[in-house]
């Protein structure tokens, strides 16, 4: 059953078993063990035993002398993690989980904007800008919006010159997958190029202050579509 897990088999036992995890599946029996996963996969120890360190060190698995290997409860998990947020948005789809990113986001991204404005370079101006260009063209159909929006966001937070802001782009990038698709959504298939230009405005123009609350009200808008998306269907 190798070929289920790709070229990769660490990473694709990770990928099951992850998603398995998050989706509760081990809820309410106990995760297997090392050789139950072998023989149901066929695939080796070492592979196995990878998989499994690499779980437990994004906070899902455990292990104790006599228990064997469990999983942990949801508040012990690393929600900082790439993998362990794409396994929960996909997964789940929880409007909660993504109206509690965004609080989250409005706690780094207006930050990092305000910081750009002081630090950024002309070349990281460059990749904002492009990043926003990328926007338009793809409201004019030649580029993928979620991919422009993306880009817009981790160009600011790389152009805050912040080593720990600059670390939340695989994370930023991994849950607005998401969050980009329900708001675009919900706003008719585009997003708001105003709102973005003025937080490039903003930060090329060095107005640190202006920078801060246009990205506030940028994620403050995903905020309100969230809640929309959320609303019942009209009868």
């Amino acid at each position: 059953m190798q070929e289920e897990f790709g070229r990769n088999l660490t990473y694709g036992l990770q990928n099951m078993l992850g998603r398995a995890i998050v989706t509760g599946e081990y809820a309410d029996r106990p995760f297997p063990s090392e050789a139950d996963i072998i023989k149901a996969h066929g695939i080796s120890r070492s592979v196995t035993r990878e998989a499994i360190k690499m779980l437990t060190a994004k906070g899902l698995l455990s292990a104790r002398p006599k228990q064997g290997t469990f999983v942990r409860p949801q508040e012990a998990w690393n929600l900082f993690d790439p993998d362990v947020l794409q396994w929960l948005f996909e997964c789940k789809m929880s409007l909660d989980l993504l109206r509690q990113f965004n609080e989250l986001r409005l706690g780094v991204e207006p930050e990092a904007a305000a910081l750009a404005a002081k630090r950024a370079t002309p070349a990281q101006h460059d990749a904002i800008d492009e990043g926003l260009r990328w926007m338009v063209d793809a409201q004019r159909g030649r580029y993928d919006m979620l991919k422009a929006d993306i880009a817009f966001h981790v160009a600011v937070l790389r152009a805050s010159n912040n080593a720990f802001f600059v670390q939340f782009r695989d994370m930023v990038a991994t849950a607005l997958h998401v969050s980009i698709r329900l708001t675009n959504h919900v706003a008719g298939g585009t997003a708001n190029i105003a709102e973005h230009a003025a937080v490039r405005d903003a930060i090329v123009a060095g107005d640190a202050a202006l920078a801060r609350t246009s990205m506030q009200d940028l994620i403050h808008s995903a905020l309100v579509l969230m809640e929309r998306a959320n609303e019942p269907e009209p009868t």
